[in-house]
């Protein structure tokens, strides 16, 4: 039975909301009650505190906007007490209460038909949503239902499952060993490949992993399951001030299994912008450096277990190809050398190649789990490798939390011993594994910093930079159909911040596209017609970890560089043919085609003072237990272990010790692999 977290007087509150932020109920595609339901579900598979968290914030949002008098007032009166309160505030409480309407939106565009049905197929379900209201209103087709006749060099959609884990390589509850030489805390970009080299040296490692695993067998297109599923807290982690929308990847596989596999290095030519920010350069100079022909030695050995290539070009056909295009036409113009020097291309992944049995099949579902199972994710790669092929086989313990790492004593030069880690399974149950050779400490930047800290390790949390992205879809003269294709494709490295093709499914989608009531209805509606790219920029070492959440705070130099950045991708949008064009804004306001340069530049510097009044996200969080020769200065040391402690090594994004400025997937897998590849890491 589905658990609904929201009681009768909430879900009044969220079926007010619904009747309000849409447009009125008799042109919605669903009913609000619907909606409701939609939202039942989704928070109803979330485990942790968002539930309740979200429960007591719509209560909140409801005593701002009036209580009963909002409540039973007509529509027109309900939108103008939300535009006062809510979406014109400059309070900053009220601002973040602005962003519940993202969350109505997706109970509305996450529409799935037959959800509760556990032992449908995949292709039963895309078939039952043939008559989804929602898709048909704006006119999305699911996967399976696409044609793809006069395009011989595209495959028909058709899951692939040769590349799953099978079930025994995992442990379960009540067999979790007492005993284990090597305990692997995560199993995302750094776990996996540190387990990885591990096994094949002939340890015993345990792979202990907080989230659940799904194959791509129980993968699909519905959205909303999916996002609950796979992503810390179903997607919608926050920093502290809830500026930032952090996505982390909770499942075996970690972020890895809810990315579009870009593997950009630190600086490589031509992919790189010559006046980029020099990162291993700026890491030397803080007492960080890192032996540049190891780190490519690295890169190699896990660029060729991946067979990361550049992707095929026919995945970027329609969004991909626009950015492109729009940027060539809009750098012929401009007199400013970061615009002149631009480096320009398609990403590279690791998806496999088009021949492959495994090759993408352009569905455009890479950041809620590839319901087909193309994609080569850590699952698919490293771990399997790890669990299948490596001469003493590591096994893995899924759901299960690591609290903290136990000691022993200490070694004669004074360091700590690490003796055991303790996880906690999902009824409450704590079980003590007893570790004979070491613990690897691979659970991300946030949680990694958390379980350090909680196991005695001081000056953990600090200096954790964000690579931080922006949406901008724009309104195209005719049909883009941007959906049917790999959701991330081309790029522009411009130093200063680079720009992304990207586009998503109908939910994800309505949360980037900015607007309220009717208008983000219209906007929606015109989903055939939208091209979309976001910027993604550095912000240096502006974190801390506090009560166990990411506090960030962004400065002026930041916003500065947004602005900046924003505007330039409206001019790329508008040179490569668009209508109007939609930044994520909070009061969601349009530009129109035959503004001048100067007028964009002018827009974006009245329009954003502060971070509230755009929506931003990050799935980039990397720092907090930064490497340096200096203890005082960093949590580990060069070779990644823990200052003071003789048998724990970090492997995750948390060890960068400042802002890489791309992608962090590749390069964490780079850095993991040069402190475990060849050499006895463990006595």
């Amino acid at each position: 039975m589905m658990r609904k977290p929201f009681n009768p007087f909430e879900s009044a509150i969220w079926k007010r909301l619904a009747e309000t932020m849409l447009v009125e109920p008799s042109k919605m595609a669903i009913t609000p009650a619907q909606v409701v339901e939609n939202l039942q579900r989704v928070f109803g598979n979330m485990e942790g505190d968002k539930p309740r968290e979200m429960a007591l914030s719509v209560i909140g949002t409801w005593l701002v906007l009036g209580g009963p008098i909002w409540h039973f007032a007509p529509r027109s009166f309900r939108i103008w007490r939300i535009e006062r309160r809510l979406k014109y505030s400059r309070i900053d409480i009220f601002q973040d209460m602005a962003r519940i309407r993202g969350i109505v939106y997706a109970g509305y565009y996450g529409h799935w038909i037959d959800q509760d049905d556990a032992n449908i197929s995949d292709a039963a379900a895309e078939d039952a949503n043939r008559a989804n209201p929602v898709f048909n209103a704006i006119g999305f087709t699911l996967p399976r239902h696409r044609s793809r006749a006069g395009t011989p060099d595209d495959p028909e959609i058709a899951e692939y499952t040769g590349n799953d884990l099978p079930y025994t390589v995992f442990v379960g509850e009540d067999a979790i060993p007492d005993s284990v030489e090597v305990v692997v805390i995560g199993s995302g970009a750094g776990g996996a490949v540190a387990a990885s080299n591990l096994a094949d040296q002939g340890y015993e490692v345990l792979v202990v992993e907080a989230g659940p695993y799904l194959p791509s067998a129980r993968m699909t297109p519905n959205e909303a399951h999916m996002s609950s599923t796979l992503f810390k807290d179903g997607a919608i982690q926050t920093t502290h001030n809830r500026d930032i929308i952090v996505f982390q990847g909770r499942t075996v596989g970690g972020s890895t299994v809810v990315n579009n596999g870009i593997c950009l290095r630190l600086a490589r030519e031509g992919e790189t912008h010559p006046d980029a920010h020099d990162v291993l350069a700026h890491w030397r100079s803080i007492g960080a450096p890192v032996d540049e022909q190891a780190l490519e030695a690295a890169y190699c050995r896990v660029e060729t277990r991946l067979g990361v290539h550049e992707i095929d070009r026919r995945l970027g056909r329609n969004n991909g190809t626009r950015l492109l295009a729009g940027w060539d036409a809009y750098a012929a113009g401009s007199h400013d050398p970061l615009d002149t020097r631009a480096v320009t291309g398609w990403f590279r992944k690791n998806w496999g190649q088009k021949h492959e049995p495994n090759a993408c099949v352009s569905c455009g579902y890479c950041n809620t789990g590839c319901p087909y199972g193309r994609k080569k994710a850590m699952p698919e790669s490293f771990l399997r490798h790890a669990t299948l092929h490596a001469p003493r086989k590591a096994r893995i313990l899924a759901h299960a939390a690591v609290s903290h790492i136990g000691w022993s004593g200490r070694d004669d030069q004074g360091r700590r011993i690490a003796s055991s880690v303790q996880v906690v399974l999902p009824d409450g149950r704590a079980k003590t594994i007893r570790v004979t050779k070491g613990v690897v400490v691979a659970a991300g930047t946030i949680a990694s910093s958390n379980i350090l800290s909680a196991s005695g390790i001081e000056g953990t949390g600090r200096d954790i930079s964000l690579n931080i992205a922006c949406p901008v879809p724009a309104l195209m003269q005719g049909p883009v159909n941007a959906w049917d294709e790999d959701q991330m494709a081309t790029f522009v490295d411009r130093a200063d911040f680079l720009i992304e093709s990207h586009f998503q499914p109908p939910m994800s989608m309505a949360s980037l596209v900015p607007g309220w009531f009717d208008e983000h209805f219209r906007r929606m509606l015109n989903y055939n017609r939208l091209a979309s790219a976001g910027v993604l920029f550095p912000a240096d070492r502006r974190g801390t970890i506090r009560k166990g959440k990411l506090a960030f705070e962004l400065e002026q130099s930041d916003l500065a560089v947004l602005r900046r950045a924003l505007a330039t991708l409206t001019k790329v949008h508008f040179r490569g043919g668009a209508e109007e064009v939609y930044p994520a804004l909070l009061h969601g306001e349009t530009l129109s085609r035959g503004m001048s340069d100067a007028e964009i530049d002018r827009f974006f510097e009245e329009h954003i003072e502060e971070p509230d009044d755009v929506v931003l996200s990050s799935s980039h969080p990397h720092g907090g237990n930064g490497i340096n020769s200096d203890p005082r200065k960093g949590v580990v040391d060069l070779d990644q272990r823990v200052h003071g402690v003789t048998n724990v090594l970090v492997t995750d994004a948390s060890v960068m010790p400042s802002c890489i400025r791309v992608n962090a997937q590749l390069t964490t897998m780079a850095m993991a692999d040069r402190v475990t590849c060849g050499k006895r890491v463990f006595g």
